[in-house]
């Protein structure tokens, strides 16, 4: 099975949307065997793009942090298991996913707000 995160350094982006470089998690059985990055760049908002770019990469499940309902719909509709409302490091996330922990919280980000908070609440950790 695949999954994708979107990267940011080694932890999960919270801005799905706006997300540069995707990790995709291959496993098997209940192990992570390989994770790789790649670009998603030039498919940043466009959602659609995106959720067939990782279709490409036969992914089955994606787990995000912040996501919104313009980009959750598109993975929705392409078969795609998504996992909302996470945050951490990218192998313990697919590790938590793989042992049944890690489980969607069923949030969506509704963009009525600056995408700059994401810098303020960094600052404060």
């Amino acid at each position: 099975m695949k999954i994708a995160m979107p990267k940011l350094n080694e932890e999960l982006n919270q801005h799905f949307g706006k997300s540069e470089k995707f990790a995709i998690v291959t496993t098997e059985g209940n192990e992570v065997v390989d994770i790789k990055e790649v670009s998603a760049e030039a498919l940043q908002h466009n959602h659609e793009g995106l959720a067939e770019f990782l279709e490409s990469e036969k992914v089955e499940v994606v787990i995000a942090g912040g996501i919104g309902q313009g980009a959750y719909d598109p993975l929705i509709q392409k078969g795609f298991k998504v996992v909302r409302g996470a945050s951490g490091k990218i192998e313990e996330l697919a590790k938590a996913y793989l042992e049944g922990s890690l489980k969607d919280k069923k949030v969506m980000c509704n963009h009525h707000h600056s995408h700059e908070h994401h810098a303020s609440i960094k600052k404060f950790k």
